[in-house]
């Protein structure tokens, strides 16, 4: 493996970072502002100002290895770009490179019709509007996807889907104009073969966005995470994605670039948080001395940056594997990162947290915001002990026959 930057990736590396560095992380506090004193659930203007500017200087859907699309990147090659856009809580929208709409564009872009991307991945992929996914459900346990309740029946030409979902991220945000649904159309097929994603207009007859969820007390606005009621709401057959009963084929080709975005963004959220940590050990004194002369802490300073590091190589290894093997020989691969990333940086934003005192549980600092994402990760795409229990039924396939191991015994 040579993890060595291309120079197109260290062109970009370097462009990503001189415009955080000029534009985000100065446009924070002002996006904060602009979403307390105004309608919380409207875009802020220093948002669409960032996305103009990051648009007209290229830096534009890095994260679509198909060039046609996007950058160009392979996994591997997008990954420290993901970190760098991930040391801020605004740092991917600005470059069209935010969830859901990034998962939500992969599937259009590989399993979309010509109908679907042109009324759908365009505006996408101008950054004109967003989108949502709705797959979790508050009545069964989503840790087992397979449990999904929510129905979509076909009725001639067109699909009649009824149920409710949650966690539905962005759906609570005016620019959202379509959602991928993902239901149950087949109950006689086979276990993974029940359940299709189908596109359905925000503005459809029966969609009603009950209420943004928070998560633990922050509501994401303009973002935020809906509670989704779906009522006897209509749209044409033509709207399923690739076929009937194929929404777990898709949703494998979805998450595995997903979490590799998400781990890396982790990892640049754990990098500015210990850039926090130094900087306060160092100016600020307790006891006559600088905090990073008290206690543990430089050892938790030398911990914070060991962890980080081999969080960072176990993610550009999982994006090698998925890049030179694919996303289904590296399933182990990114179950680990899934597991390793957001629990690292967890360590390291609560060590800065200490570090801070008051402040760190305040919003003077974006720590608290930080562990409260973080915190929610270890559930998103599933909960860790399911990853978990994938990393060890794999290392267990190397010594037991696999057809005991799906019974059980």
């Amino acid at each position: 493996m040579d993890f060595a930057y291309s120079p197109k990736v260290q062109e970009l590396r370097e462009r990503v970072t001189a415009f955080m560095e000029s534009y985000v992380y100065p446009a924070e506090a002002v996006f904060a502002q602009q979403v307390a004193e105004g309608d919380r659930w409207q875009p802020t203007a220093i948002m669409e100002e960032l996305k103009a500017r990051a648009k007209a200087e290229g830096l534009w859907n890095l994260f679509l290895p198909e060039s046609e699309y996007g950058a160009g990147l392979s996994n591997l090659e997008y990954a420290p770009l993901a970190e760098i856009m991930g040391r801020s809580l605004i740092g991917s929208e600005p470059f069209n490179c935010s969830a859901p709409d990034t998962g939500n564009m992969e599937v259009l872009v590989r399993y979309g019709s010509a109908e679907q991307k042109r009324r759908w991945l365009e505006p996408l992929l101008a950054g004109d509007i967003r989108s949502a996914f709705a797959m979790t459900e508050p009545g069964v346990a989503s840790s087992d996807a397979t449990n999904m309740q929510a129905r979509a029946v076909r009725d001639g030409d067109e699909w009649v889907i009824n149920g409710r979902k949650w966690w539905t991220s962005g759906a609570c945000d005016p620019r959202c104009k379509v959602m991928i649904f993902m239901g149950l159309t087949n109950p006689d097929n086979p276990r993974h073969q029940q359940h299709s994603m189908i596109l359905v207009p925000t503005d459809a007859p029966g969609v009603t966005i009950l209420r943004p969820l928070t998560v633990f007390g922050y509501d994401d606005a303009p973002h935020g995470h809906a509670e989704v009621i779906f009522e006897n709401v209509r749209v044409p057959y033509e709207n399923v994605i690739l076929g009937e009963g194929r929404g777990f084929e898709i949703a494998q080709g979805r998450l595995g670039p997903g979490r590799i975005h998400h781990c890396m963004r982790s990892i640049g959220m754990a990098e500015r948080a210990l850039e926090l940590m130094c900087k306060r050990s160092v100016s600020r004194n307790a006891f006559g001395k600088p905090l990073a002369r008290l206690g543990g802490n430089l050892d938790l300073i030398a911990n914070s940056r060991i962890e980080i590091n081999q969080a960072r190589l176990l993610t550009l290894n999982a994006a090698y594997m998925m890049d030179t093997v694919g996303n289904k020989v590296a399933a182990s691969e990114i179950a680990q990162i899934k597991v390793v990333a957001p629990n690292v940086a967890l360590q390291v934003i609560d060590r800065a947290i200490q570090m801070h005192g008051g402040a760190g549980v305040s919003g003077d600092t974006p720590l608290a915001y930080f562990y409260a994402m973080q915190r929610t990760l270890r559930l998103a795409d599933g909960p860790d002990e399911v990853h978990r229990a994938a990393i060890g039924k794999y290392e267990l396939g190397k010594y037991v026959p696999k057809e005991l191991l799906r019974s059980g015994r």
